[in-house]
């Protein structure tokens, strides 16, 4: 009987140590990154534009509406953030440098992959709220920036521009 009664006080103990032993603690309130009304996964169509920024050609590729990502970098700094394309277009993956306040990005020549196989040089990039209209008619947030390449055989500009994916199909 007494074994019995050690049995259940050492499995209560061990249920106690199990429920107190795993308590975060930590002073960090959950919320937001750093650029979190610049970041998000966008559905942008890719056009060729001249120097004074008119379109010459409409989806020279072919390709649609493609995603790109933008978001935090490890620092989670309100100043970078990732420019992804997901490799959906050129395989660009690049920090760009941020004016939160603003909501524009840009970045002078940089490698935009991990191998350094190109440069890019991104110009005239926004985030502006509210300023697109989605499927059902609602306003949406909407992104546009110029993207060079020094690999590209043709010197093309690109403006990449669309609305943030709301998961419905646009």
């Amino acid at each position: 009987m007494m074994k019995k009664y050690i049995s259940l006080l050492m499995m209560a103990l061990v249920c106690s140590f199990g429920f107190t032993g795993c308590d975060p603690e930590t002073d960090e309130e959950p919320g937001g990154t750093n650029v979190e009304k610049m970041a998000g996964l966008w559905d942008v169509q890719v056009d060729v534009v001249d120097e004074s920024g008119n379109i010459v050609y409409e989806d020279p590729y072919g390709l649609g509406t493609i995603q790109v990502m933008t978001y935090n970098t490890a620092d989670n700094v309100n100043n970078v953030m990732w420019l992804d394309d997901m490799q959906n277009f050129w395989a660009f993956k690049m920090k760009v440098d941020v004016n939160y306040d603003a909501r524009t990005f840009s970045c002078n020549e940089k490698d935009y992959d991990a191998a350094g196989t190109g440069k890019g040089i991104v110009t005239n990039g926004k985030v502006l709220e509210g300023q697109a209209v989605n499927l059902h008619g609602l306003p949406n947030d909407s992104i546009v920036f110029d993207i060079k390449f020094n690999d590209d055989d043709y010197g093309f500009i690109y403006r990449i521009s669309g609305q943030r994916y709301t998961g419905f199909y646009e």
